[in-house]
Protein backbone atom coordinates (compact mmCIF):
# COMPACT_ATOMS: atom_id res chain seq x y z
CA UNK A 1 0.00 0.00 0.00
CA UNK A 2 1.02 3.20 -0.87
CA UNK A 3 1.31 5.72 2.20
CA UNK A 4 0.44 9.08 0.82
CA UNK A 5 1.41 12.48 2.75
CA UNK A 6 -1.47 15.15 2.75
CA UNK A 7 -0.67 18.11 0.68
CA UNK A 8 -3.14 21.27 0.65
CA UNK A 9 -1.73 22.33 -2.96
CA UNK A 10 -3.15 19.23 -4.34
CA UNK A 11 -6.81 20.72 -4.05
CA UNK A 12 -6.09 23.93 -5.21
CA UNK A 13 -9.43 25.51 -5.72
CA UNK A 14 -8.28 28.95 -7.96
CA UNK A 15 -7.92 27.19 -11.13
CA UNK A 16 -10.78 28.87 -13.17
CA UNK A 17 -8.74 29.81 -15.83
CA UNK A 18 -5.23 28.64 -15.09
CA UNK A 19 -4.07 25.73 -14.38
CA UNK A 20 -1.61 25.59 -11.37
CA UNK A 21 1.13 23.02 -11.69
CA UNK A 22 0.25 19.73 -10.06
CA UNK A 23 1.84 18.64 -6.79
CA UNK A 24 5.16 17.19 -5.92
CA UNK A 25 3.17 14.41 -4.08
CA UNK A 26 -0.58 13.07 -4.16
CA UNK A 27 -2.88 14.52 -1.47
CA UNK A 28 -3.96 12.13 1.48
CA UNK A 29 -7.40 9.66 0.83
CA UNK A 30 -9.13 12.02 3.40
CA UNK A 31 -8.98 14.77 1.49
CA UNK A 32 -12.08 13.20 -0.91
CA UNK A 33 -13.54 11.31 1.85
CA UNK A 34 -14.77 13.85 4.34
CA UNK A 35 -18.45 13.78 5.00
CA UNK A 36 -20.34 16.99 2.86
CA UNK A 37 -22.26 19.47 4.07
CA UNK A 38 -26.22 17.92 5.68
CA UNK A 39 -28.60 18.70 2.26
CA UNK A 40 -31.69 20.99 2.95
CA UNK A 41 -33.93 18.75 4.88
CA UNK A 42 -37.71 17.74 3.18
CA UNK A 43 -40.37 15.47 4.34
CA UNK A 44 -41.06 11.83 3.30
CA UNK A 45 -43.82 12.75 1.54
CA UNK A 46 -42.26 15.76 -0.79
CA UNK A 47 -39.88 13.65 -1.46
CA UNK A 48 -42.44 10.81 -2.60
CA UNK A 49 -43.91 13.63 -4.84
CA UNK A 50 -40.85 14.61 -6.52
CA UNK A 51 -40.05 11.14 -7.20
CA UNK A 52 -43.62 10.67 -8.62
CA UNK A 53 -43.37 13.70 -10.46
CA UNK A 54 -39.90 13.06 -11.94
CA UNK A 55 -41.56 9.83 -13.56
CA UNK A 56 -44.56 11.41 -14.58
CA UNK A 57 -45.18 12.33 -18.37
CA UNK A 58 -47.57 14.66 -18.19
CA UNK A 59 -44.97 17.49 -17.45
CA UNK A 60 -44.10 17.43 -20.71
CA UNK A 61 -46.13 19.16 -23.67
CA UNK A 62 -47.58 16.41 -25.35
CA UNK A 63 -46.91 13.58 -22.93
CA UNK A 64 -44.48 11.70 -24.46
CA UNK A 65 -41.37 12.63 -21.65
CA UNK A 66 -40.77 12.84 -18.15
CA UNK A 67 -37.58 13.93 -16.48
CA UNK A 68 -36.47 10.41 -16.26
CA UNK A 69 -37.23 9.80 -19.82
CA UNK A 70 -33.91 11.18 -20.09
CA UNK A 71 -32.62 11.38 -16.79
CA UNK A 72 -32.26 6.95 -16.24
CA UNK A 73 -31.52 5.40 -12.83
CA UNK A 74 -30.04 2.64 -14.34
CA UNK A 75 -27.65 4.87 -16.41
CA UNK A 76 -26.50 6.82 -13.99
CA UNK A 77 -29.55 9.28 -14.28
CA UNK A 78 -28.43 9.98 -18.10
CA UNK A 79 -29.37 8.35 -21.05
CA UNK A 80 -26.49 6.69 -22.62
CA UNK A 81 -26.90 8.96 -25.95
CA UNK A 82 -24.29 11.39 -26.80
CA UNK A 83 -26.81 14.39 -26.76
CA UNK A 84 -30.13 14.48 -25.38
CA UNK A 85 -33.08 14.05 -27.40
CA UNK A 86 -35.89 15.94 -27.07
CA UNK A 87 -39.74 16.81 -27.64
CA UNK A 88 -40.85 15.22 -30.71
CA UNK A 89 -37.22 14.10 -31.11
CA UNK A 90 -35.53 17.09 -31.32
CA UNK A 91 -31.81 16.84 -30.85
CA UNK A 92 -29.97 18.68 -28.30
CA UNK A 93 -27.16 20.11 -28.08
CA UNK A 94 -25.27 18.89 -24.93
CA UNK A 95 -25.03 15.67 -23.03
CA UNK A 96 -27.50 14.87 -20.39
CA UNK A 97 -25.72 15.40 -17.68
CA UNK A 98 -25.90 12.55 -14.42
CA UNK A 99 -27.79 13.28 -11.51
CA UNK A 100 -25.51 11.93 -8.23
CA UNK A 101 -24.77 13.67 -6.13
CA UNK A 102 -26.58 16.75 -7.55
CA UNK A 103 -27.59 18.17 -4.20
CA UNK A 104 -24.20 19.31 -3.69
CA UNK A 105 -23.55 21.17 -6.75
CA UNK A 106 -23.01 25.14 -6.25
CA UNK A 107 -24.60 25.41 -9.48
CA UNK A 108 -26.67 23.78 -12.30
CA UNK A 109 -26.11 22.93 -15.88
CA UNK A 110 -23.13 22.94 -17.05
CA UNK A 111 -22.69 26.64 -17.94
CA UNK A 112 -24.09 27.44 -14.28
CA UNK A 113 -27.38 29.46 -15.40
CA UNK A 114 -29.21 27.95 -12.49
CA UNK A 115 -28.29 28.66 -9.04
CA UNK A 116 -30.45 26.02 -7.06
CA UNK A 117 -32.07 22.45 -8.37
CA UNK A 118 -35.31 24.51 -7.16
CA UNK A 119 -35.13 27.17 -10.17
CA UNK A 120 -33.19 24.11 -12.32
CA UNK A 121 -36.17 21.43 -11.73
CA UNK A 122 -38.27 23.15 -14.58
CA UNK A 123 -36.09 24.70 -16.74
CA UNK A 124 -36.35 21.50 -18.94
CA UNK A 125 -40.11 21.57 -18.62
CA UNK A 126 -40.24 24.91 -19.77
CA UNK A 127 -37.51 24.47 -22.71
CA UNK A 128 -39.25 24.23 -26.13
CA UNK A 129 -36.50 21.59 -27.24
CA UNK A 130 -36.41 19.74 -24.10
CA UNK A 131 -40.06 18.96 -22.95
CA UNK A 132 -41.71 21.46 -24.58
CA UNK A 133 -44.19 22.47 -21.71
CA UNK A 134 -46.07 25.62 -20.00
CA UNK A 135 -45.60 24.73 -15.70
CA UNK A 136 -48.65 26.66 -15.41
CA UNK A 137 -50.42 24.45 -17.35
CA UNK A 138 -48.87 21.65 -16.31
CA UNK A 139 -49.99 22.47 -12.58
CA UNK A 140 -53.34 22.67 -13.79
CA UNK A 141 -53.24 19.30 -15.43
CA UNK A 142 -52.04 17.83 -12.25
CA UNK A 143 -54.70 19.60 -10.23
CA UNK A 144 -57.33 18.45 -12.33
CA UNK A 145 -56.73 14.72 -10.98
CA UNK A 146 -57.38 13.58 -7.33
CA UNK A 147 -55.09 11.23 -6.62
CA UNK A 148 -52.21 13.87 -7.40
CA UNK A 149 -53.75 16.85 -6.00
CA UNK A 150 -53.93 15.13 -2.45
CA UNK A 151 -50.55 13.77 -2.87
CA UNK A 152 -49.83 17.77 -3.17
CA UNK A 153 -51.81 19.01 -0.16
CA UNK A 154 -49.63 16.46 2.13
CA UNK A 155 -46.62 17.34 0.95
CA UNK A 156 -47.74 21.13 0.97
CA UNK A 157 -49.92 21.96 3.62
CA UNK A 158 -51.60 25.28 4.27
CA UNK A 159 -51.59 27.00 0.93
CA UNK A 160 -52.19 26.89 -2.61
CA UNK A 161 -50.85 23.09 -3.16
CA UNK A 162 -50.37 22.29 -6.68
CA UNK A 163 -48.06 25.58 -7.99
CA UNK A 164 -44.88 25.53 -10.11
CA UNK A 165 -43.35 26.38 -7.13
CA UNK A 166 -44.49 23.30 -5.52
CA UNK A 167 -43.67 21.14 -8.18
CA UNK A 168 -39.79 22.01 -8.32
CA UNK A 169 -39.78 21.57 -4.46
CA UNK A 170 -40.85 18.26 -4.62
CA UNK A 171 -38.39 17.66 -7.63
CA UNK A 172 -35.74 19.39 -6.23
CA UNK A 173 -36.55 16.90 -2.58
CA UNK A 174 -35.97 13.78 -4.78
CA UNK A 175 -33.19 15.05 -6.41
CA UNK A 176 -31.49 15.63 -2.85
CA UNK A 177 -31.85 11.77 -2.18
CA UNK A 178 -29.79 11.01 -5.02
CA UNK A 179 -26.14 10.60 -3.14
CA UNK A 180 -23.74 8.11 -3.15
CA UNK A 181 -23.08 5.40 -0.90
CA UNK A 182 -19.21 4.46 0.45
CA UNK A 183 -17.12 3.40 -2.69
CA UNK A 184 -14.19 1.18 -3.27
CA UNK A 185 -12.31 4.03 -2.67
CA UNK A 186 -13.82 5.38 0.38
CA UNK A 187 -13.03 1.65 2.10
CA UNK A 188 -9.45 1.58 0.45
CA UNK A 189 -9.57 4.97 2.19
CA UNK A 190 -10.70 4.23 5.58
CA UNK A 191 -7.94 1.37 6.07
CA UNK A 192 -9.23 -1.24 4.25
CA UNK A 193 -6.18 -2.32 2.49
CA UNK A 194 -8.07 -4.67 -0.25
CA UNK A 195 -10.51 -2.68 -1.22
CA UNK A 196 -9.15 -0.91 -3.93
CA UNK A 197 -6.95 -2.95 -6.62
CA UNK A 198 -3.16 -2.29 -6.72
CA UNK A 199 -3.63 -0.50 -10.44
CA UNK A 200 -6.72 1.85 -8.77
CA UNK A 201 -4.21 2.42 -5.67
CA UNK A 202 -1.45 3.57 -8.28
CA UNK A 203 -4.20 5.63 -10.26
CA UNK A 204 -5.10 7.51 -7.17
CA UNK A 205 -1.40 8.38 -6.42
CA UNK A 206 -1.35 9.87 -9.96
CA UNK A 207 -5.03 11.56 -10.17
CA UNK A 208 -3.73 13.19 -6.44
CA UNK A 209 -0.64 13.93 -7.94
CA UNK A 210 1.67 14.22 -10.82
CA UNK A 211 -1.41 14.03 -13.18
CA UNK A 212 -3.26 17.01 -11.48
CA UNK A 213 -6.63 15.85 -11.87
CA UNK A 214 -7.21 17.11 -8.24
CA UNK A 215 -6.66 20.53 -9.29
CA UNK A 216 -10.69 20.34 -10.55
CA UNK A 217 -11.54 16.92 -9.08
CA UNK A 218 -11.11 17.92 -5.36
CA UNK A 219 -13.41 16.91 -2.25
CA UNK A 220 -15.84 15.10 -1.51
CA UNK A 221 -17.53 15.06 -4.68
CA UNK A 222 -14.22 15.32 -6.70
CA UNK A 223 -15.30 18.28 -7.99
CA UNK A 224 -14.55 22.22 -7.16
CA UNK A 225 -17.82 23.56 -8.53
CA UNK A 226 -16.26 25.86 -10.73
CA UNK A 227 -15.34 26.81 -14.58
CA UNK A 228 -12.81 25.11 -16.84
CA UNK A 229 -11.72 25.01 -20.12
CA UNK A 230 -11.18 21.07 -20.98
CA UNK A 231 -9.78 21.39 -25.11
CA UNK A 232 -12.36 20.07 -26.18
CA UNK A 233 -12.54 21.01 -30.01
CA UNK A 234 -15.85 22.30 -30.38
CA UNK A 235 -17.81 25.89 -30.30
CA UNK A 236 -19.83 25.59 -27.97
CA UNK A 237 -19.00 28.76 -25.66
CA UNK A 238 -19.90 27.24 -22.33
CA UNK A 239 -19.91 29.49 -19.46
CA UNK A 240 -19.05 32.80 -21.59
CA UNK A 241 -22.68 32.54 -22.95
CA UNK A 242 -23.97 32.77 -19.71
CA UNK A 243 -21.70 35.64 -17.90
CA UNK A 244 -20.61 37.36 -21.53
CA UNK A 245 -17.09 37.22 -20.80
CA UNK A 246 -14.57 36.24 -23.54
CA UNK A 247 -12.54 34.35 -20.80
CA UNK A 248 -15.49 32.27 -20.32
CA UNK A 249 -15.57 30.71 -23.49
CA UNK A 250 -15.24 27.21 -23.59
CA UNK A 251 -15.67 26.86 -19.72
CA UNK A 252 -17.58 24.26 -17.94
CA UNK A 253 -18.83 23.24 -14.91
CA UNK A 254 -16.74 20.41 -13.10
CA UNK A 255 -18.81 17.81 -12.96
CA UNK A 256 -18.64 14.91 -10.29
CA UNK A 257 -16.41 11.98 -10.25
CA UNK A 258 -18.58 9.94 -7.75
CA UNK A 259 -20.77 7.20 -9.71
CA UNK A 260 -18.49 8.38 -13.02
CA UNK A 261 -18.67 4.74 -14.33
CA UNK A 262 -22.21 4.68 -14.65
CA UNK A 263 -23.05 7.16 -16.88
CA UNK A 264 -21.24 6.90 -20.51
CA UNK A 265 -20.50 9.16 -22.95
CA UNK A 266 -18.57 12.04 -21.50
CA UNK A 267 -17.66 15.21 -21.55
CA UNK A 268 -20.54 18.28 -22.27
CA UNK A 269 -21.22 17.33 -25.81
CA UNK A 270 -20.85 13.51 -25.28
CA UNK A 271 -17.98 13.18 -27.48
CA UNK A 272 -15.61 10.82 -25.65
CA UNK A 273 -17.24 7.18 -25.11
CA UNK A 274 -15.54 5.79 -22.21
CA UNK A 275 -13.36 6.58 -19.42
CA UNK A 276 -10.15 5.19 -21.02
CA UNK A 277 -10.96 7.62 -24.12
CA UNK A 278 -11.28 10.85 -21.04
CA UNK A 279 -8.13 9.46 -20.43
CA UNK A 280 -6.55 9.67 -23.55
CA UNK A 281 -8.09 13.34 -24.45
CA UNK A 282 -6.06 14.55 -21.21
CA UNK A 283 -2.92 12.99 -22.37
CA UNK A 284 -3.29 13.51 -26.48
CA UNK A 285 -6.58 15.34 -27.14
CA UNK A 286 -6.30 18.48 -25.80
CA UNK A 287 -6.77 21.63 -28.03
CA UNK A 288 -3.99 24.18 -27.67
CA UNK A 289 -6.24 27.08 -26.61
CA UNK A 290 -5.43 29.79 -24.47
CA UNK A 291 -7.41 28.54 -20.76
CA UNK A 292 -7.22 24.89 -21.83
CA UNK A 293 -5.06 22.91 -19.82
CA UNK A 294 -1.75 21.08 -20.81
CA UNK A 295 -1.65 17.50 -21.99
CA UNK A 296 0.03 14.91 -19.28
CA UNK A 297 2.48 12.71 -20.91
CA UNK A 298 1.07 8.87 -19.28
CA UNK A 299 2.38 5.95 -20.07
CA UNK A 300 -0.06 3.14 -21.24
CA UNK A 301 -0.21 1.60 -17.96
CA UNK A 302 -0.39 4.72 -16.22
CA UNK A 303 -3.44 5.29 -18.69
CA UNK A 304 -5.03 2.15 -17.27
CA UNK A 305 -4.07 2.45 -13.73
CA UNK A 306 -6.25 6.30 -13.81
CA UNK A 307 -9.03 4.32 -15.34
CA UNK A 308 -8.78 1.72 -12.59
CA UNK A 309 -8.89 4.80 -9.96
CA UNK A 310 -12.00 5.97 -11.64
CA UNK A 311 -13.78 2.73 -11.49
CA UNK A 312 -13.33 2.27 -7.99
CA UNK A 313 -15.74 5.66 -7.61
CA UNK A 314 -18.63 3.54 -8.53
CA UNK A 315 -20.91 2.77 -4.91
CA UNK A 316 -23.35 0.33 -4.66
CA UNK A 317 -25.63 3.03 -4.07
CA UNK A 318 -29.57 2.34 -5.03
CA UNK A 319 -31.88 5.16 -5.69
CA UNK A 320 -35.76 3.99 -4.76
Amino acid sequence: MIRLTPLAAALLSGCNYAYPAPPSRPAAPSAFTRAPAALAAATPAQVALGRALFHDTRLSGDGSLSCASCHQPELGFGDGRATGVGIGGTKLKRHTPGLWNVGFAPALFVDGRAATLEEQALMPVANPDEMGADPAKVAARLAADPAMRARFAAAFPGGPAVTPATMARAIAAYERTMVSGAAPFDRWAAGSAGSMAPAAVRGYALFAGRAGCARCHNGWALSDGKYHDVGLPDTDPGRGAITGRRRDDHAFRTPSLREIGRAPPYMHDGSLPSLAAVVDHYADGVVARRGAPARVALTAAERRDLVAFLEALDSDAVVH
